[in-house]
Parts: C-alpha cells; structure tokens; sequence
C-alpha cells in the first residue's frame, strides 16, 4: 500500500475512537498525540503537523454535532476532513474533453531534475489517457541524455503508442517544431524534456525557449517521493521560474517519506495532479484528496477500484464473481478466475484497500500475495484434477493428493498451499458478513455499480 505505515498508524489510531465507551478530552487529546506521532514518523513538515492537530481539536472540543451522527462519527469525520485539507482538498482537473471541443490537442509538457522518472511517467501518462480512450502522441525534447529517446521509444511500442523525436538534434525547440504539425492530430501530446542535477540557470533558460515555443495547457513537475519535505522548495522554485502547474510525485510505494513530499506539494501553487504507486505502466493514479484519505483510513475508494475493473473484468464476469463470492460457493477453477481477474487490477493487497471496510480487517498477508508464478502453478494442478475434485475440493484424501502431485509436476505442499488459499476465501466470506461497510448487500450493490460503470469513462 502507499504510505503503508502512515496508513496503519492512523487506522490504529481510529480504531481507539471506535472502541471508547465515550469521546471526552482525554481521548481527543490521545488522538491528536498518536496522529501527530504518526505524521511527524512520515516525514510531514512539524508546523503543518501541529497546525493540523490544533485544527482538529478546536473543532472536536467546540463545534455542535449534528444531529444524524454520534460524537465518534463526528470526531473520525473531522480527522478525515482535515487530513484531505491538508492534501490540497480538491483534486486538479484536467479537461481533455473541452480541449478537443476546441479543435486543440491538450499539450502536457513534463519537467524535472535527472533521477526523478520523467521519461518512465511519460510513458505511464500516455497509458493513462490511452486507457481513457484518447490519441496519444509522446515526443521527446530530451537532448541531454543520450538514451532518452530510444527509452521513450520503447514505452511508446509497448503500448503502440506514436513517439517522435531526434536524438541527433541538439535544439529541443527545433525538434518541437520538426514534429508540431503531427503532435496536432492526436488527442493529448506528451513532451518529455531534458533535466539536470539542479535547477540551474541554463535549464531555466531552456525549458523558458520550449515553453514559449510550445505554450502547454499544462507544465506538470516530475518529483520523486523520497526527497520528502523538499519537494516544497523544488516545487515552489520550479513554479515561480517555470511556470509550472502541477506535480507528478513519483515513488511512492517505496518510501516514508512519501507522506511529506506529498504534503509538501499540496501546499505549494503547484498541486499534486497524479501519483506513481509502482514500476509497473498502469501503477499510477489520479490524485484525489478524499479518495486517497479515505483509502488510507481504511475507507476504501470505490472511484479507483471501478477504474480498476474496467477492462480487466467483464460485466458477466463480474456478476459471476460477486454471486459465487458472497456466496461461499465456489469452486477450485472458479478461485482460479477470480485470482487471474483480480490480478489483472495490481496487486491484492492494492485492491482489497480500494474495498470499502475491507481496509480496516486483518487479512492474512499471504492470501493477499498471490504472484504470478503461483498462479501458472495452480493451473498445471487443477488440470490434473478430476471434475469432482474441482468442484468439491474437500474429498481431496492423501492419496488423491499424492496423485494429483505427480500427474501436475508439483509438490503436495503446493497443492496444500492451493487448498490452504481455497480455504482462506471461503473464510473471508464469513468476515465479510460480519463487517458492516463489507456486508453481503453492501458487496452485492458494489458489485452491481461495477457492472453499471462498464465502458463508462470515467472523470478526468
């Protein structure tokens, strides 16, 4: 999970609001000690951190509760309303649809210092809006390091993507030009610029000569999470200098210090447009404040595991997997298609804490690393098994366990590990059942909704 420990921390912390018998000063006071203990340990800026927290207070101890909730309600709100405060509130919107109504490609010019992944976010934007059903063009201006075209060419053929540029060419403006008039038949162009070790002089000089000759509709700061608090000063310098109006925060998955970085941006005139929470292409999100609060708390965020789904799950698929899941009904091949499709999303670590209160369970760690190689496995298994064993998995002896082994080319521990897995999923029903924002109905609409938002593009 991004900012796992951040996240943690203040889920624990929450749970000691839901499990008082009454909300008095003294918990209040304990509350706002364990979320600044938990935000100061992700490298949050102390200031903001004790701003924060004397926001949070005032407002537990003074304002009126309203009448539909209780104090715990109350007070878990105001945590979750300041927390996404803190984060820059609204999310930055970007309207590729008014762009084109336009007659007008949407121009996003990428900056940054070398290290920060920029040529790799190239790629994941690219990604991003081609998944969303736009044109895409990436063009490289990058005339300072010698593989920058060749990696962005890479990106673009893995996702068949048009990429143009010219390494020999050592004026980025003049390789602009070279490709303006193709960058004018796609949908969103992506321009991936040259950086240095800092913000020096002469980057300023060129980036100010390819922002004028390309006039953007968006300048976005590619920066990575572990430069934690300082990712303010970078991101003011690069704001007043450059013009930049929005921060990429790369990384994020990594490290600790994600939590100040990202704050620190927020904070700034350049707001955090998107966030890179992997290696892989589509392990990168939309930043939204509430969302993102709200994941972390263990609320879930229905908004990214809808995007999630589509295109990787079919609406019969769907309705299939919602049914026999919250049924406990199951089989071994049905567990299989559910893995490979929940796979297809990230990780399942990523997605359960998209499920609302599914954040909050304890959930064995092992049923949520499921990897690949282990699913290849369990195929070569299930293929050596009998059409009653699949479906009943329970009459599986020892004898039937030996065999199975040998006819697949595995061990009896893979196969235990398998039924082990089978097991965990039928239990996980029960959990669900007893977890009220996890509930059945709860599960059974959710599912429903994706179902509803197949084929929908969704929001910028």
């Amino acid at each position: 999970m991004v900012l796992e420990k951040l996240g943690e921390s203040l889920k624990n912390t929450l749970s000691k609001i839901t499990n008082a018998l009454f909300v008095d000063e003294k918990l209040i006071n304990e509350l706002v000690k364990e979320i600044q203990k938990a935000l100061l340990q992700s490298d949050v800026n102390v200031k903001l951190v004790f701003d924060l927290t004397k926001t949070i207070k005032e407002r537990a101890l003074k304002e009126q509760v309203p009448g539909a909730l209780s104090k715990k309600e109350w007070l878990v709100h105001i945590v979750y309303e300041e927390l996404t405060n803190l984060l820059g509130k609204e999310e930055v919107l970007v309207d590729v649809e008014q762009t084109k109504k336009e007659k007008k490609t949407l121009i996003v010019m990428l900056v940054g210092l070398f290290g920060n992944g920029k040529t790799t976010t190239a790629g994941k934007l690219a990604h991003y809006f081609q998944k969303r059903g736009y044109k895409i063009a990436l063009l490289s201006t990058d005339t300072w390091r010698p593989a920058a075209f060749e990696q962005l060419r890479q990106l673009g053929a893995q996702q068949q993507i048009q990429v143009y540029g010219d390494p020999k060419e050592k004026d980025p403006v003049k390789v602009y030009k070279k490709f303006e008039s193709e960058l004018k038949k796609v949908d969103v162009a992506i321009i991936d610029t040259a950086g240095r070790d800092a913000l020096n002089n002469e980057l300023i000089e060129e980036l100010a000569k390819i922002n004028k000759a390309v006039q953007p509709d968006h300048s976005w700061l590619v920066i990575s999470a572990d430069v934690g608090q300082a990712a303010e000063k970078q991101t003011r310098t690069f704001h007043e200098t450059c013009k930049v109006d929005g921060v990429i925060i790369t990384k994020m998955d990594g490290t600790a210090k994600g939590g100040g970085a990202l704050i620190a941006c927020s904070i700034t005139g350049a707001k955090v447009v998107f966030i890179g929470v992997g290696e892989k292409v589509n392990e990168f999100e939309k930043f939204k404040p509430k969302n993102f609060v709200g994941r972390m708390l263990g609320m879930g965020d229905i908004e990214a595991l809808l995007e999630k789904v589509q295109g990787a799950i079919s609406e019969k698929d769907a309705q299939d997997l919602g049914k026999k899941f919250l049924k406990g009904e199951f089989s071994l091949l049905d567990l299989y298609e559910q893995m490979t499709a929940m796979r297809k999303m990230g990780p399942l670590s990523k997605i359960v804490e998209m499920i609302p209160g599914f954040g909050q369970l304890q959930l064995p760690k092992e049923m949520l690393n499921v990897q690949e190689g282990k699913l290849e496995k369990w195929k070569y298994i299930m293929d050596s098994c009998t059409k009653e064993e699949l479906e009943d998995p329970e009459i599986i002896s020892s004898a039937r366990l030996e065999r199975i082994a040998k006819g697949s080319g595995t061990s009896t521990g893979e196969l235990r590990d398998l039924l082990k897995q089978y097991k965990q999923s039928k239990k996980l029903v029960k959990v669900m059942k007893g977890a009220g924002a996890s509930s059945p109905k709860a599960m059974e609409k959710m599912m429903k909704k994706m179902q509803g938002m197949k084929g929908l593009r969704m929001g910028s």
